[in-house]
């Protein structure tokens, strides 16, 4: 377990670069040139993203950003 003491600034640009990053892979996750192994691989990446998001993000934010099966099902 590791500790990380940051102040307010900080945390907003946390938040905005986790954001930046993960609107980037879902943007990529919808296009279809891409093959499924690869979209496998960016999917365990946001999941990794996301909960270092929830760590620094208000409930609202990570609402924004949750992301649940049945959307997977449809566009996988």
């Amino acid at each position: 377990m590791l500790g990380l003491l940051i102040n307010g600034r900080e945390q907003k640009e946390m938040q905005y670069l986790i954001k930046r990053e993960m609107d980037e892979i879902l943007f990529d996750l919808n296009d279809e040139r891409i093959d499924h192994i690869v979209k496998m691989a960016m999917e365990e990446r946001y999941k990794l993203l996301f909960s270092l998001f929830k760590r620094v993000a208000s409930p609202e934010e990570c609402l924004l950003y949750t992301r649940n099966s049945k959307w997977k099902e449809q566009k996988g």
